[in-house]
């Protein structure tokens, strides 16, 4: 019994030393740290948009090894200040107009901060019931918000989930679609499955096909063309299935795309759910970045035929001020979901689940913890309102047609595939390039002049732009998205770029 006692006193002096859950400290750091944010924010513009430092920079200013004694808060912020913050790159600076937006919000981060203070591991109803019940009530709310056919919402039999990323929610439907399908046909045809997408739709969707099993050599990437708006051709849709009908093999699957990464075009939704009806193919929409628009009812037009897919999903965490990782995905079947994804360990039985008179959203999703996402699309939900959320997203827009007439009234540029959303696809005339050089003739020179467009304008620091290909042309991409970008800052950024351009003309790169 000393013993015992002795170890219990030992005990007592380590808690009281450092309780790594105190309320008070809790309370004191949390504050420094929300101070230090607010600060971090308010000062956000001096910093270079995208990180200027060079691959393994960390490694030579931080120690080697984990300190074997506490440091203070105070400290480690001057670290964060003097050593992270010059590697990030600041995706919520008003000068990002790269990749697609990662909209943050006052509500969201709070949203974020309760649900990391709860700190719950909500993988079915009784290991936090509100946690399953909100994020079921949520994502009824956005589906309406969305206009989507009722199929999708609990009341008539669908239902939604929040997923982590786009490319969790495409692996959980290709595997739903997957058994479904060999319910039908046996295992032994596995190898016969195929799966189909454009050359615009995600790279994620490969990587969860590949995940999925699905044989590389099955995998259908349908060409584009610019005359189409680089859609993908319900024709050329229909001649590859019966192209594979006639191999012997099994079409599975679709992905079509409202809004693709390089152009944010809009697949011709309803003709191609038609065709996949007539053969029996799974077909999910990824409405990743535009989705969060459709809340809009001028986009709802977009969403055309979406009562015909299997599923649906977009990125809250990309365009709905909702901070990352949060992916709503929408389903007709729940149950070709659960039947795929479901495990019933003795150590999760209870009565509620039982009696099947809940959901258990680990039977939903790849992984069996869940993080309580419901909490932030919630704030933000009832923090700014359905109005204000519309009005939001409709700035982003006015501003992309701002910045559109902008390269409109410079003739040295020309708008690539027109602008449905809030991103502008521009690049420098081929045109007038060849009016400077007849090297220009060449469309890889014309290329790699645009190309080191973008490579100055980023290495200056004042703005971040990304690219895209598409039919082998080198397009500047300009996302507007960011929660505190303005008109000035749109102006400010088609000046660097203007200047930019002129330098390297001037400069006799040609």
């Amino acid at each position: 019994m000393g013993t015992l006692n002795i170890n219990h006193e030992l005990d007592d002096q380590i808690f009281n030393t450092i309780n790594p859950l105190d309320p008070e400290e809790f309370r004191r750091q949390g504050h420094k740290i929300v101070n230090f944010l607010a600060d971090y924010y308010q000062n956000i513009e001096q910093y270079p948009v995208c990180s200027q430092v060079n691959p393994g920079y960390l490694q030579k200013i931080v120690p080697n090894s984990a300190p074997n004694n506490s440091e203070s808060l105070e400290k480690i912020l001057k670290d964060v200040e003097r050593d992270i913050i010059p590697g990030l790159t600041h995706w919520q600076s008003p000068n990002f107009f790269a990749y697609f937006p990662s909209s943050g919000s006052t509500a969201g981060f709070l949203g974020e901060m309760l649900s990391v203070g709860f700190n719950v591991v909500g993988f079915n109803w009784i290991s936090s019931p509100a946690a399953t019940e909100l994020e079921s009530i949520v994502m009824d709310w956005f589906g309406k918000m969305l206009n989507l056919p009722n199929c999708f919402l609990f009341a008539s039999g669908g239902g939604g989930v929040l997923q982590g990323t786009t490319c969790e929610a495409m692996l959980c439907t290709i595997v739903a679609a997957r058994d479904q399908m060999l319910r039908k046909i046996s295992r032994e045809n596995f190898g016969k499955l195929v799966v189909y997408a454009s050359d615009q739709t995600h790279f994620s969707l490969k990587k969860a096909a590949h995940i999925a099993g699905i044989d590389p050599g099955n995998f259908r990437v349908i060409p584009t063309i610019k005359a189409n708006e680089y859609t993908l051709c319900p024709k050329s849709l229909r001649l590859a299935i019966l192209n594979d009908l006639k191999e012997g093999n099994v079409p599975l699957f679709l992905c079509a795309t409202i809004g693709t990464t390089a152009t944010t075009s809009v697949d011709p939704l309803r003709l191609l759910c038609e065709i996949a009806k007539e053969f029996g193919i799974w077909v999910h929409v990824d409405a990743a970045y535009a989705g969060s628009a459709c809340i809009c009812p001028e986009f709802q037009v977009f969403l055309d035929g979406v009562e015909n897919a299997n599923s649906f999903s977009l990125n809250a965490h990309k365009w709905f001020f909702s901070t990352l990782d949060c992916c709503c995905l929408w389903v007709k079947d729940p149950s070709a979901l659960t039947n795929a994804l479901s495990t019933n360990p003795e150590c999760l039985r209870n009565k509620a689940t039982e009696l099947n008179q809940v959901i258990d959203y680990k039977d939903w999703q790849i992984a069996l913890s869940k993080r309580f996402r419901a909490l932030k699309l919630w704030l933000v939900l009832r923090s700014y309102g359905v109005t204000n959320l519309r009005n939001l997203i409709r700035s982003h827009v006015n501003m992309a047609k701002h910045f559109e007439g902008l390269v409109a009234t410079d003739k040295r540029f020309e708008i690539f595939v027109p602008r449905k959303f809030a991103m502008v696809c521009f690049r420098i005339s081929p045109l007038v390039l060849s009016q400077v050089s007849t090297k220009f003739d060449d469309e890889k020179e014309v290329n790699m002049f645009n190309t080191k467009l973008v490579e100055s304008i980023n290495s200056c620091g004042k703005l971040y732009l990304t690219h895209g290909v598409v039919g082998g042309t080198y397009i500047i991409r300009f996302a507007i998205g960011a929660s505190l970008t303005h008109y000035r800052h749109v102006d400010v950024a088609w000046k660097v770029i203007q200047d930019h351009a002129n330098a390297l003309l001037n400069q006799g790169y040609v």
